[in-house]
């Protein structure tokens, strides 16, 4: 009896990770997207353990901050391996000036330029709106070429699409016949 209730708690842990894949057809159709003209990538940072930086954090150092791990680092070329593989060549990457998300998009796509405003400010809702205008101005601004990458933190992303999404996932935003962007779909890079 209990090898039973095993098993079929099993099954239902398979189902479930399964129906929560993206299908290849859905996959390719983000793929699509990428290669619109006017497209933005928004990339959550890696994996990096824990929730926030340490009390004390610096900009300037590194050590005093939270870190993509081996597994981070890892999924990080993951990321730009699946871009390469999937023909999508990025224009110019934007990044939170924190170390996990430099990290990131060095590893991903091997250039980056830090921009402050896509550190986002959890505690100063005024910073947090200004900054948020400056980013939605910027993809706005976005109009043709390869994908503009903004790699940032999670609540940056939420403020900005909508969505919630993993460390290691990009939603997609595709430029539309009217000039604005909307999100196009999502894909998480193991």
């Amino acid at each position: 009896m209990g090898s039973n209730r095993f098993s079929h708690r099993w099954l239902l842990m398979a189902v479930a990770v399964w129906a929560a894949l993206v299908s290849p057809a859905q996959a390719e159709l983000v793929w699509d997207a990428l290669r619109t003209p006017g497209a933005v990538v928004v990339l959550r940072h890696s994996y990096a353990p824990g929730g926030f930086d340490p009390p004390g954090a610096r900009l300037e150092d590194c050590s005093t901050q939270r870190n993509l791990d081996e597994n981070g680092r890892a999924q990080a070329r993951r990321i730009g391996e699946a871009f390469r593989r999937n023909a999508v060549t990025v224009g110019k990457v934007l990044s939170s000036p924190r170390c996990r998300c430099l990290d990131t998009a060095r590893l991903a796509f091997g250039q980056v330029e830090p921009w402050d405003v896509l550190q986002g400010a959890l505690n100063d809702a005024e910073l947090r709106r200004s900054r948020l205008a400056e980013t939605r101005k910027a993809v706005a601004a976005h109009h043709t070429g390869a994908p503009l990458v903004l790699v940032t933190h999670g609540s940056v992303v939420t403020d900005l699409t909508g969505l919630n999404i993993k460390m290691g996932e990009f939603v997609v935003l595709r430029r539309a016949s009217d000039g604005t962007h909307a999100v196009a779909g999502q894909l998480y890079v193991e």
